[in-house]
Order: structure tokens, then C-alpha cells, then sequence
């Protein structure tokens, strides 16, 4: 596999130098000046490519080029915003970038109720606690129907948690939830993401799904005149967040996007820890299936919790199967002929980056370094094993 490293761009406190000492070849990254909706402009890519290239380093994949909400709701000006992402995805592939992974979550994008949670070794991981989420959406939010998204338990608990809230913890969450977490794809104060919401509410799962095969058949043949492919990363966390529609949650899911679509221009980013944070998804059964469409792979890995809790493991030690997983994208790759790109995706922060204001929670330099080291140990194992 292609070793990569998100990198956030020129701004990032990881640099690319810090990329290359880490022993990855690639670089996984995206042009977040430009505004949601805008086509990236051929100089910006070719900028950014050549400072990468010039670091000795290749811009493997495109994380992401994000989609408007006017697109997945096709409201609005989405026709002239599916032209603008047209222009971009030609853009690329004038520039040689072959990959991009995207996502077509409603509102809110990966989702996390803290950024600090404490592991045993005094390290900090990211979590999604269902009751704390309840909690802000019940009880801060105060969205209506909230009440019908959570089983009475869930409820039962989430008052009791809020009752023990401070309001520097209230705070805390709510920045958390919907202020835009690293990596993310949009911010909100308490008004606009009720707004937001609204404008979701009345989509049932199946006219969303029907949303994104529209959104598909129109840029796949663009992306395939451009010999670019479309990597869809499914949703974080796999289930329904607000009552709002999921539709990249399970393998059902994937196969049914596959199906509709079904160029080779149209693929999967297989994210370990976003599957796996549902018990019902085989990760290693999807590789076996889906794996000559899956052109991206984030290794990360989960522990399971109540009621769809979960926190970040580290990354061999977890409720995933990850070397199970390496293998059987190993298994694809030599079979295909072709190398997919990997990131060890969001590390734990560890060392002298706790308490480092400039640190991006998920995407520390030393709790990524450790994921990937432990993951090129696996990958060199298999493949000795292997010749």
C-alpha cells in the first residue's frame, strides 16, 4: 500500500518535512481556502502540488473537495454548483491527481463529543458518547422531535448527565458537536445548525440515497474522461446523527451506491473506524467484496461502547480486525497489480503534544508517527509471509 499523511496545507503545524521523516511517500490534502461551492482553480492545485512534489513527496489523494448542502438537498443553485465540481474534478485530473475522497453527510460531517478523553496510559483519544450527544441535542439544542431519535434509557441518562453539567462543559460539547472539528467541512452557532437541520428534515433515507446517485450520474463521466476516481467515505459515525438521513453507513449501503453507479470512475474509501464503529459491518468480508473499488483506506481502529458509544483505540488494538483487514487489501492489490494509498488515520495525542493548543485533536504528529509504524510493521509481516 501507498504509505500517505493528511497534511492540512502550508498552515499545518506538521510539516511537510515532519511527512517525509515519518517514511511516508504521499500526501493526502485539500485546498480548504477555497469556499464550499467554488471550482478549484488549475494554478491553486498546480501551487500546491508543486510544493509537495518539491518536498519530495507526491499529492496521492484529494480529502476533500467538499459538497454544498445545496447539492445533497438539490435545492437552490445546485445545478451551477454540480458544474463548479465538474470544473474541479477536470481541474485535477489536468494535474494529475487521480483520487478523491469526498462524503455526503448531512450537515455535520465526522462527529466527536470529546477530543480529549483519557486512556488508561495518560494519552487522549476522540469519543462519541451517545448519551452526551443526546444531552446537547435534547436538552441545549432543544431541536424539535429530538425526543423520537433516542431509546427512553438514552433519554433517561442524557437528563441526568445534563443535571450534572457545568456550563463550561455545555460549552465544551457544543463546540465539539457543531463548531467544525478538524479536518471537517463546516461550522455552525446553535441558530444556524437548527436552520441547517431544517432544511434535511423532510428527506427520508431513500429520497437522500436517490439525491446522491443523481449527484453521481451527473460528474462519474466527467471524472471518467478525466481518469479521476470518486472515493465516497462513509458516514462518522455510521448511523443517524439529529434524525437526519445516513446513507453510506453499512455494506448494504456501499453495494447499493456500487450498483447504481456502476463505472469504475465510482468507488469507496474504506474507513476502518467509521464501519467499525457498527458491529454489523465485516470489514474484511466488504474488502473481499467491494475491494476493486476501493481506492482509499484510512487505518484506524475502535472500541465499542453502549448504545453506539465508541472511542479511538490505538490502532492494532481495538474492536477491528485490523490485520485481517491489511491482508485482504494486500490480497486485492496483488491481485489488481495496483498500489491503494493508506493514511493512519487519527493518532491519540500523547507525549509533548498534551496540552499543546496548536495540536489538532486526532491528527497529532507523534500518535500518528506510532499508528504508522505499527501499521508498516504489519503490512512488511504480510507481505514477507506472503511471498
Amino acid at each position: 500500500m501507498k504509505q500517505t499523511w493528511r497534511w492540512f496545507g502550508p498552515e499545518d503545524t506538521v510539516s511537510l518535512a515532519n511527512i517525509v521523516q515519518a517514511g511516508a511517500s504521499g500526501v493526502v490534502t485539500a485546498l480548504d481556502h477555497i469556499a464550499t461551492g467554488d471550482p478549484w482553480p488549475l494554478t491553486d492545485i498546480q501551487t500546491r502540488k508543486k510544493m509537495i512534489e518539491d518536498a519530495g513527496l507526491r499529492w496521492e489523494v484529494v480529502e476533500s473537495v467538499p459538497l454544498h448542502n445545496d447539492i445533497k438537498t438539490r435545492s437552490g443553485d445546485y445545478q451551477q454548483l454540480i458544474k463548479n465540481y465538474k470544473e474541479s474534478i477536470r481541474n485535477l485530473g489536468q494535474c494529475g491527481i487521480h483520487c478523491i475522497c469526498y462524503n455526503f453527510m448531512p450537515v455535520v460531517d465526522w462527529t466527536r463529543t470529546s477530543l480529549n478523553y483519557l486512556l488508561p496510559n495518560q494519552s487522549e483519544a476522540l469519543r462519541f458518547e451517545i448519551v452526551d450527544f443526546a444531552a446537547y441535542d435534547l436538552r441545549v439544542l432543544k431541536r424539535p422531535g429530538a425526543e423520537q431519535s433516542y431509546s427512553n434509557l438514552v433519554k433517561e441518562q442524557a437528563e441526568r448527565r445534563f443535571a450534572d453539567m457545568s456550563p463550561s462543559e455545555i460549552i465544551s460539547l457544543e463546540k465539539n458537536i457543531i463548531a467544525g472539528l478538524p479536518g471537517g467541512e463546516g461550522s455552525y452557532d446553535r441558530a444556524g445548525i437548527l436552520a441547517t437541520i431544517e432544511e434535511f428534515a423532510s428527506i427520508s433515507n431513500t429520497d437522500y440515497r436517490q439525491n446522491l446517485v443523481s449527484f453521481l450520474r451527473e460528474i462519474i463521466p466527467v471524472a471518467e474522461a478525466a481518469d479521476v476516481y470518486m472515493a465516497i467515505h462513509p458516514d462518522d459515525p455510521p448511523f443517524s446523527l439529529f434524525g437526519l438521513p445516513r446513507v453510506v453507513s453499512t455494506a448494504d449501503d456501499a453495494r447499493a451506491l456500487l450498483n447504481e453507479v456502476p463505472s469504475a470512475a465510482n468507488g469507496l474509501t474504506m474507513c476502518a473506524g467509521s464501519y467499525g464503529a457498527r458491529s454489523d459491518n465485516d470489514l474484511v468480508a466488504m474488502v473481499k467484496e467491494f475491494g476493486s473499488r476501493i481506492y482509499f483506506v484510512h487505518l484506524r481502529n475502535i472500541k465499542r461502547e453502549e448504545h453506539g458509544s465508541f472511542h479511538e483505540s490505538e490502532h492494532l488494538d481495538g474492536d477491528n480486525d485490523i490485520v485481517g483487514l491489511i491482508q485482504a487489501l494486500l490480497s486485492e492489490e496483488n491481485a489488481s497489480g495496483s498500489e491503494i494509498p493508506m493514511r493512519p488515520d487519527h493518532g491519540h495525542t500523547l507525549a509533548s503534544e498534551l496540552g499543546d493548543a496548536n495540536v489538532r485533536p486526532g491528527y497529532s504528529f507523534a500518535g500518528r508517527l506510532k499508528g504508522l509504524a505499527e501499521l508498516r510493521g504489519v503490512i512488511h509481516t504480510v507481505e514477507r509471509l506472503t511471498q
